[in-house]
């Protein structure tokens, strides 16, 4: 077999190994490693490589902010922060029809905005949301399916880590994508919001509603959420006026988030240990992924199939745009099957290179971030899309009264929500790139 066989030939075994509920990146070592014995007839040259991908894969600096936002995730559970965040949400938008639910959606969006993490989010916002939820008559299946999909701006609000490891796949800048983030995100709770308010609109029995708050108590729920205005502003505000790199302010917000939770009580020797050895455990399994991906996309570098499959696809003919939607369509069907994050790492060594040859009438960098928005985009909607989403099991292992499927027919309005938003910023690049044009 040719080299391009071998590298062709590794798919549906990385494929079947997946199926078969082997760890993704233990799938992807191994399927690497005797992908390049099979090249170099040998394991030398294999074990060769594997001592020089480690070191080059876990030397990189920017790999440090990980830990730093899955601990700052986990000190704003502990300082309080989602229960402040969902109260005054909730105090604005309770008394609407559905609006338990925008509340909710809400709570997700502020709190992706100091987590960075979906399902982090989804878990942290329903063990607060979901007992409101039931308390005003919610329906289980639009409870759960809200919360699925407000646990996806989890990752899609900045900071990140999804976009981290992106920016460090394509050599973009980490600032620069961030920016670009926030209006997708933005536009991603007001689509959610609107599709509750039409939902219960056309199912009157799903919702039930809250009496209003006085103004006297919305404006004290308000000024509660401080700690997560100001770790925001530290951070975000700190890096785009260049007081520290992302991977500082990362640093200064696990900071920020920690002293503001031992000033709350949440945080005790008991807890801080506790929120170290969750945060190493989940460094250790990210990069564990990361590192066999970048294994495995070593292994397929060699076999020149990226570069091989790229040159097919520009020699089709085809236009650019019939290109794109084709790879986002596959990011929707993959985005089922595989966690965010081990997608990403798997088939941007594939993709971008193809888009990156593709002439969108933009510059080189803005088709990058633009391409990075989408696909995060696009796995994200893959989380909640039945009947395998993600997001849909977690949330529903955290509700077991609710049948798993009245979740699946409630999420399919914010599932059309979803691709609605993604055609929008497929249309119009400049809806993603608006931020960016301005500030840079």
């Amino acid at each position: 077999m040719s080299n391009l066989e071998i590298g062709l030939t590794s798919f549906p075994v990385l494929m079947g190994l997946i199926f078969l509920r082997v760890p993704i990146g233990l799938a992807m070592f191994v399927v690497a490693l005797g992908g390049l014995y099979a090249i170099n007839d040998g394991m030398a040259m294999a074990l060769s490589r594997l001592k020089n991908e480690t070191y080059s894969t876990f030397s990189s600096y920017s790999l440090s902010i990980v830990p730093m936002f899955l601990l700052m995730g986990h000190f704003a559970t502990l300082g309080g922060m989602s229960q402040a965040l969902f109260r005054a949400a909730q105090a604005f938008l309770g008394h609407r029809r559905g609006g338990v639910a925008m509340a909710s959606v809400g709570a997700c969006a502020g709190f992706g905005a100091i987590c960075g993490s979906s399902l982090a989010t989804a878990a942290t916002m329903s063990q607060v949301a979901l007992p409101e939820l039931r308390r005003y008559g919610y329906s289980g299946g639009l409870s759960t399916a809200t919360l699925a999909a407000g646990g996806t701006l989890g990752i899609l609000i900045p900071p990140s880590v999804i976009l981290v490891i992106y920016a460090i796949l394509t050599q973009q800048n980490i600032a620069k994508l961030f920016l670009a983030a926030f209006i997708p995100g933005i536009l991603a709770a007001i689509g959610y919001m609107i599709t509750i308010s039409l939902y219960v609109r056309f199912n009157p029995g799903s919702a039930g509603q809250c009496a209003p708050t006085p103004m006297a108590d919305r404006f004290r729920a308000l000024w509660e959420v401080w700690p997560v205005l100001l770790v925001f502003l530290l951070v975000v505000g700190g890096i785009y006026l260049g007081w520290f790199t992302p991977t500082e302010g990362a640093a200064v917000g696990a900071a920020g988030t920690g002293l503001i939770a031992l000033l709350n009580g949440g945080l005790t020797l008991k807890t801080l240990i506790a929120s170290f050895h969750a945060t190493a455990r989940n460094t250790a399994m990210i990069f564990f992924i990361i590192f066999g991906a970048a294994f495995y996309n070593g292994f397929l570098a060699l076999s020149q199939v990226p570069q091989e499959l790229s040159e097919w696809v520009v020699g089709l003919g085809l236009s650019p745009w019939s290109v794109l939607i084709c790879i986002l369509a596959l990011y929707l069907v993959f985005g089922c099957l595989m966690d965010s994050l081990s997608m990403i790492l798997l088939t941007i060594p594939i993709f971008f290179p193809i888009v990156s040859q593709l002439d969108f009438g933009m510059a080189p960098e803005e088709v990058a971030i633009w391409f990075g928005i989408l696909v995060l985009i696009v796995v994200e909607v893959g989380l909640i899309t039945p009947p395998v989403g993600m997001n849909l099991f977690v949330i529903n292992a955290m509700d077991p009264k609710t049948r798993m499927m009245d979740t699946y027919k409630a999420v399919l309005p914010f599932v059309a929500s979803d691709i609605v938003r993604v055609s929008l910023l497929v249309a119009f690049p400049g809806i993603t790139l608006f931020l960016l044009r301005i500030m840079h």
